[in-house]
């Protein structure tokens, strides 16, 4: 009943429409069976009777009930399917903005082929109950009402026998319904698993070319596609194992009506034509128990779904606006950490991390990968929240600041860089659509960017492929950095930017970032010592800690960790520290 309560909120949006439509299935199908007592006049009075005259205003009847029929049923159809598909739009539009609404966490538990299966295949499901199976049901119940009261009008003990079937089907229904449940979950959860082979393949292929692992990827989609045959397989047996009997009684039903039918006929308690009458009825409340099986399964289906999409919907992220809600907060730049603690999954990752910037300083954080640089600026920007501890901007609590304030103030250019299917000035001006073509040019020329672009046959209206498919590993991480800086944030966070660019590009850069107007408090993490001698604060990390800290020089003289990594003209922690534990 939760899944209903659900679905009915955004049902009664459009209920008139939906219960207009559902009034018409009521009339057409209560119309129906006045079909089967027409042909009961037309055989006791015409035939029978031989009343010919009957003939001609019967079979008009007859006709213009039909094309009333099917007037009233199109009407239906359409009602129903635009109905369905509004309520469904809707759904989709507050999951996707529950989507979007979601943080890191989520999607670090979450898989994508999940989330699309839910997204698609969950959202048809409820789109198919409300279009189809609630009408059904509505038909079914109403031709049964309808069907019982004209039977029992007619002769009382002969539709009796035929109702004494009724109870067994609804026992073998009600059976199925809990018995397929299962069977159904599995078959979805499966299809989801499939999706996510699919997706990843799909978005890894050039990594699967580069290894020659195709024969691999497809034997695992192999082993999941055929765990999804096994599901289906399992669900088909369900229906071997009920769909008989519910046959069987369907046509026990016809079964009755031959047999003592006809003995009522012989002994003069029914008319010929009223046995047509009940053989009309009954084929007619035939068909509805006939399709209870598919109803049933339909019904577990959306309750399967719709418990997904809810789980979807429903799931509140750990990061979230608490506290004073700070949103018109002029940035300086300060930035403080006090003791802070932070792990994935119970696995600790930073230890007791102090340190403060002074607004407009550039600090560098270098050291092997895993050490928590990265970690240490998506706690900044509240990306996850930290265990232990405090990080202060400007004296103020980041969680005492609104969401969108903080990541308008700071910007990131991160170090798995993604661009969308766009052109490559809406990927540079995606943080700020109304920017201006000249402002997209003019950070594009600091990130080193324009003179690559330029050389494209259309420029700046150059469609990037997906992911930034077409592009290097440097181009893409150039258009990252001009889409950061086009924000002109107050603290500016570059992680890793420059990985792929060569010394001469990424000095450039750093030359650019230094003439800027805009004094700005600015965080570096790389690999290089190079593009780092200049910064106010270098801090060394190891294994979730900071185990030096100070200018280029006060480290150099230290003659620590950070002055082997200069003396070996590395850049490259992991090797330096393998060295070490090899001497």
């Amino acid at each position: 009943m939760l899944n209903i309560k659900w679905l009915w909120g955004y049902l009664k949006k459009y209920g008139w429409m939906y219960g207009t439509g559902l009034l018409l299935l009521t009339f057409f199908s209560v119309l129906s069976l006045y079909v089967p007592k027409i042909m009961g006049r037309l055989v006791d009075e015409v035939i029978e009777g031989g009343k010919t005259e009957l003939l001609k205003p019967l079979l008009l009847t007859l006709i213009g009930a039909t094309l009333f029929r099917t007037s009233l049923a199109y009407l239906h159809t359409l009602l129903q399917e635009k109905t369905s598909q509004n309520v469904i739009h809707d759904i989709r539009t507050e999951t996707y903005q529950r989507l979007n609404s979601q943080d890191f966490p989520f999607y670090d538990k979450n898989r994508i082929g999940d989330i699309m299966a839910r997204m698609t295949g969950d959202m048809d499901a409820v789109r198919h109950f409300l279009s189809h199976v609630i009408p059904q049901l509505v038909k079914g119940i109403v031709t049964l009402v309808f069907a019982i009261v004209m039977m029992l009008r007619i002769n009382v003990p002969f539709a009796l026998c035929i109702f004494a079937l009724m109870p067994v089907t609804c026992f073998i229904t009600v059976r199925f319904g809990k018995e397929i449940l299962p069977t159904l979950k599995a078959v979805r959860q499966q299809f989801s698993r499939l999706n996510t082979a699919v997706q990843e393949n799909v978005s890894g292929h050039r990594v699967v070319k580069a290894f020659a692992r195709e024969d691999f990827e497809i034997n695992k989609f192999d082993k999941e596609n055929e765990k999804f045959r096994e599901a289906n397989i399992r669900t088909a047996k369900m229906w071997e194992k009920f769909l008989p009997p519910l046959d069987f009684m369907c046509n026990m039903v016809l079964f009755v009506i031959l047999l003592v039918g006809g003995f009522f006929v012989s002994k003069g308690a029914i008319t010929v034509g009223q046995l047509v009458i009940f053989q009309g009825l009954s084929h007619r409340f035939n068909i509805p128990m006939r399709m209870v099986g598919w109803l049933t399964s339909d019904f577990q289906r959306f309750n399967a779904s719709s418990s997904k999409i809810r789980e979807l919907m429903y799931a509140e992220p750990k990061i979230k606006n608490v506290g004073i809600k700070l949103n018109d907060l002029d940035i300086k730049g300060r930035i403080e950490f006090r003791d802070v603690r932070f792990g994935y999954r119970n696995n600790p990752v930073l230890h007791d991390i102090n340190f403060v910037i002074e607004p407009g300083q550039t600090a560098a954080f270098i050291g092997a990968t895993g050490s928590g640089k990265s970690t240490i600026m998506n706690l900044i920007l509240r990306f996850y929240e930290t265990d232990e501890g405090l990080i202060l901007i400007d004296g103020v609590n980041v969680k005492n600041i609104d969401l969108k304030t903080l990541r308008s103030k700071v910007s990131i250019a991160m170090q798995d860089v993604f661009l969308f299917t766009d052109t490559i000035e809406g990927n540079i001006a995606y943080g700020v659509p109304n920017a201006s073509f000249e402002d997209v040019k003019r950070v594009a020329k600091i990130a080193e960017a324009d003179d690559f672009i330029q050389e494209f046959p259309d420029g700046y209206d150059t469609i990037v492929g997906e992911r930034g498919v077409g592009l290097s590993g440097g181009q893409k991480q150039r258009i990252a950095l001009a889409r950061t800086l086009l924000k002109d944030p107050d603290i500016l966070i570059l992680d890793d930017t420059t990985s792929s660019l060569d010394l001469e590009t990424e000095f450039k850069i750093q030359k650019a970032l230094e003439k800027l107007n805009r004094k700005r408090t600015t965080l570096l993490i790389t690999h290089r010592i190079s593009s780092i001698m200049n910064a106010d604060h270098i801090f060394v990390m190891d294994k979730g800690r900071i185990v030096e800290r100070g200018t280029h020089s006060e480290l150099i003289n230290k003659k620590g960790l950070y002055y082997e990594v200069y003396m070996n003209q590395m850049g490259d922690f992991e090797l330096t520290l393998k060295n070490k534990e090899v001497g």
